[in-house]
């Protein structure tokens, strides 16, 4: 889905197949995370429990044939026939970069304020050669005179809230999780942040952190000096937030040379440079992040925000969000299955568990 990472900030997924066994129970739904460069299908159960999974390199951009000669067919066929020839009747409901223009069948935006009725509401389907219909799942558009658009994410960010309100349902309380403004963030090469209010995505940030990361370290001079770490340097990353907190008010342009010159003046060892450098891209990313929510009187101090990608990834943030004194980030799995699901309950595709 999109929201995935370039450099170590991500861990792509490689060919492989039928990571869990089906055993007895019963497929009610196949759901798809289709995006860029992967293609992830889950098949459910009755009561919204994954029991088969397939991950391929399949993505929209990376079909085994090309679209025109029947490439989304062949993809599909290669990760879901298996599942399709023991129950052909099977619903399926796709999300992710397969209904852009680019994709299978574009599947056009639906505009901020953008909740789960919304989304089902513009969904279109498209008929695969076999004689499937697959149910493809708009992306959110905030519309202005700088519009943000998101694909794959809105699928997660409602994954999110469903776990959310799992939790909220067992409080005291009893107040729903939904209910409530919530800040989720979607680190990766187009990172997100999406802040959601009565259950609805109200507005959402994009910042190319990945793939500025990517494009600073292998296409300019700054990758000249750089050697690989054998492991992840903590304190090389720690530094190059806390360079973008206290000194970064001139910009990334103004701060990312100096991951060159720590080095020519030996204040910064080769394998030190690149997590100094992904440190330096986070922080500037959380610093615009802080600006842009100070302006509605939002402190990101005192934000809790939904984490949702890689572990190692977000466990990354979580520490530069501590720089930044907001220590009370924390990790949503399965956010992508807990958000297909949800979306075709209430697309009518499967009864509620």
């Amino acid at each position: 889905m999109t929201g995935r990472t370039t450099q170590e900030h991500m861990e792509q997924g490689k060919d492989t197949h039928a990571t869990a066994q089906p055993g007895a129970r019963k497929a009610s739904l196949i759901a798809l995370d289709w995006g860029t460069t992967s293609l992830r299908a889950y098949l459910f159960d009755a009561a919204g429990e994954v029991i088969d999974t397939r991950v391929s390199t399949a993505g929209i951009m990376n079909l085994p044939v090309p679209a025109e000669e029947g490439g989304f067919d062949a993809a599909f066929d290669e990760a879901c026939g298996v599942w399709l020839a023991q129950s052909p009747t099977l619903p399926v409901l796709a999300a992710g970069m397969v209904g852009s223009a680019q994709g299978w069948l574009q599947a056009p935006y639906v505009e901020t304020p953008a909740g789960e009725d919304a989304l089902v509401g513009g969904i279109v389907k498209v008929r695969a050669a076999c004689g499937v219909d697959v149910a493809v799942v708009p992306g959110v558009l905030e519309p202005g005179a700088l519009p943000n658009v998101m694909r794959g994410e809105e699928t997660q960010i409602f994954g999110a809230l469903s776990a959310m309100n799992a939790t909220s349902a067992t409080s005291a309380a009893g107040d729903s999780a939904s209910a409530q403004a919530t800040l989720i963030g979607l680190p990766g090469t187009h990172a997100k942040w999406a802040v959601v209010e009565g259950a609805r995505i109200a507005r959402f940030y994009t910042f190319m952190t990945g793939e500025v990361y990517a494009a600073l370290s292998a296409h300019t001079i700054l990758g000249r000096t750089m050697k690989r770490p054998a492991a992840p340097d903590t304190a090389a990353f720690l530094r190059g937030v806390s360079v973008a907190r206290e000194h970064g008010s001139a910009g990334l342009l103004a701060t990312a040379f100096s991951t060159r010159t720590l080095g020519l003046t030996e204040q910064l060892a080769p394998d030190e440079q690149p997590d100094y450098l992904s440190g330096l891209v986070i922080g500037h990313e959380l610093a615009g992040l802080e600006a842009v929510l100070a302006r509605r009187d939002v402190a990101l101090a005192a934000c809790a925000p939904q984490l949702i990608g890689a572990d190692a990834l977000c466990e990354r943030y979580k520490l530069a969000l501590a720089q930044f004194g907001c220590t009370g980030a924390h990790l949503v799995r399965h956010a992508t299955e807990r958000g297909l699901w949800r979306i075709a309950v209430r697309a009518g595709l499967v009864a509620a568990s």
